[in-house]
């Protein structure tokens, strides 16, 4: 199984982007650390609208709406699910519960607002750096990375598919993956806060799903993709502003 193939698998599982026949989900399995790669190229399109339509507010929202449609809100749906895991009360076993069934209430709906609110009001504030998206968008597919290798499952799933597969060092390269951000034409301080933010708020979320769920599964690595894009969009506002 080659690289290239890994990387069509990459594509097929995390975007909507026509990428021709089926490819073999296991190239991809067996070198998870490749998600940023699907970061670059998401965030290469979803950042063309803030090129090309003056007003902030607006191009900011095309460009949300895109990475939300390019991802087929896979991820976004994730986030729903973890709002409500989050929200439950009482064991372990009711917050997994609300985590994993198919309904969405109103924690899911807060926590998609909230969080979407973040990205958008931060990707406005800095529409006149487009590249900001792509350092965001690198990030949370490296966070994705992160958590699958290093998050034990709590269930069968595409999760516990890929986490078997996965080894402990895939972060590593995973995170290299993101050194080329350092070459656009931002301070090189505040894209390494980014990426700490990055790091530090994936480090949160392992540690919480671990006590709150008993381990990770797909929606709470889908989730990571929709916080952590908001925490760097954050973070930066803050360093460039």
């Amino acid at each position: 199984m080659s690289l290239f193939e890994g990387v069509r698998a990459l594509l097929q599982f995390s975007t909507i982007l026509p990428v021709g026949r089926s490819a073999d989900f296991e190239a991809f399995a067996k070198r998870s650390y490749l998600y940023p790669l699907a970061g670059y190229l998401i965030g290469a399109v979803a950042l063309l609208p803030l090129f090309i339509i003056p007003n902030p507010l607006a191009g900011a929202a095309l460009s949300i709406g895109l990475l939300l449609f390019l991802s087929g809100c896979n991820h976004f749906d994730g986030l729903l699910d973890l709002g409500d895991g989050l929200m439950a009360h009482g064991s372990r076993e009711i917050r997994v519960r609300a985590l994993t069934d198919r309904q969405i209430g109103a924690g899911g709906v807060a926590m998609g607002l909230t969080i979407t609110l973040i990205s958008f009001g931060s990707l406005s504030a800095l529409a006149a750096i487009p590249a900001v998206l792509l350092i965001a968008e690198v990030a949370s597919k490296a966070s994705m990375a992160t958590l699958t290798a290093l998050g034990a499952p709590f269930r069968d799933g595409i999760h516990s598919f890929l986490y078997e597969r996965a080894q402990w060092w895939f972060l590593i390269p995973a995170w290299l993956f993101a050194m080329p951000l350092f070459l656009l034409p931002l301070p090189w301080v505040a894209i390494t806060v980014a990426l700490g933010a990055a790091a530090s708020a994936t480090g949160i979320l392992l540690a919480g799903a671990r006590r709150l769920f008993g381990g990770i599964n797909g929606d709470l690595v889908g989730a990571s993709n929709e916080i952590v894009r908001a925490v760097v969009l954050l973070t930066l506002v803050i360093m460039l502003a």
